[in-house]
């Protein structure tokens, strides 16, 4: 069985203009901080008010001190 950090080094990371691209966000509605990271407009998270059943993930994590 594969440890976290095998499995973490082998996949291979997605920018997130292409990520929210799959999702039907468009380009204006994301703010990136970096490759890795963005945040989306409060103008594209109202119009999503309109839809129902919604639902909501966030992630997050901590670096280990050494």
């Amino acid at each position: 069985m594969a440890t976290d950090i095998e499995i973490a080094r082998a996949v291979k990371k997605l920018p997130v203009a292409q990520i929210a691209t799959r999702l039907g966000i468009a380009a204006d509605d994301v703010i990136p901080y970096g490759r890795d990271k963005a945040k989306i407009s409060s103008h594209h998270l109202a119009s999503l008010r309109q839809k129902r059943d919604g639902k909501l993930i966030l992630v997050t994590a901590i670096n280990p001190t050494p």
